[in-house]
């Protein structure tokens, strides 16, 4: 399986703090079933101030530890990206990893506010198109708003973008509310991709074989592999250098 969603990196956001538990967590992932991660730390401008450099350095440094301890996680580049202006100006100037690519166009990982949908979202989601940027929007099913109503996120299916969920949702670790949203989603067959969202090694491990059985189980084995193999594979297979990921 291939996770396209985790914070793996020591040091960098509010993933793990030492890169012991950064080699503990890839430990983790591999013994789940997973191959391949990309690595997305947040780019928050004013709370994680990451960019592309930065993300690299520490990303050099994390393949050394895991081949040292004999890990065989292959780790892509990648970031979760708030919402907001400053996270554009920082696209403008090619300083966002993007997570893949898709018959030509970037995409990106986005993230909403948890707690609302911002006024002018959808204009940033427009300009993001007009620069061949295909959002993923992150975790919707987490959102309160899109919680309390699901229709919420329909203008970001219309726009065209893709949506991924996190595998502890549709397994119901973030609650009722949350993993019904899911399901929904997964019922209107609009997800894109299932990731772990991992953070750590207690309430966020880098786990996708729980959603997998589930998925598989309720809505078919192919599908749980378009989300969480098949879907992600096509999306680094087609990153290109054209494309400054």
């Amino acid at each position: 399986m291939i996770d396209m969603h985790c914070h793996l990196l020591p040091g960098l956001d509010d993933g793990p703090v030492t890169l012991a538990e950064a080699v503990e967590l890839a430990r983790v992932a591999v013994a789940d079933g997973i191959t391949e991660s990309v690595v997305t730390p947040h780019v928050h401008p004013g709370r994680y101030d990451n960019h592309r450099q930065k993300i690299d350095v520490y990303l050099r440094a994390y393949r050394l530890a895991l081949a040292k301890a004999g890990i065989p996680l292959v780790l892509h580049m990648g970031a979760e990206v708030r919402v907001s202006m400053e996270s554009l100006d920082l696209l403008k100037l090619h300083q966002v990893p993007f997570v893949g690519e898709h018959r030509g166009m970037a995409v990106l990982l986005l993230e909403l506010p948890h707690s609302h949908v911002p006024v002018g979202c959808m204009q940033l989601v427009d300009k993001l198109l007009q620069m061949n940027i295909r959002p993923l929007i992150a975790h919707p099913e987490r959102n309160k708003a899109v919680m309390d109503n699901p229709r919420r996120i329909e203008p970001f299916l219309a726009a065209g973008c893709w949506l991924q969920l996190t595998a502890g949702s549709v397994t119901g670790a973030f609650g009722k509310a949350a993993q019904k949203v899911a399901h929904q989603l997964l019922d209107d067959d609009a997800v894109r991709v299932v990731a772990t969202d991992a953070h750590n090694l207690t309430t966020r491990r880098p786990e996708l074989r729980p959603a997998h059985t589930w998925i598989s189980q309720r809505w078919g084995g192919d599908v749980a592999n378009d989300l969480m193999l098949r879907n992600p594979r096509q999306m680094l297979a087609q990153r290109t250098e054209a494309q400054p990921l």
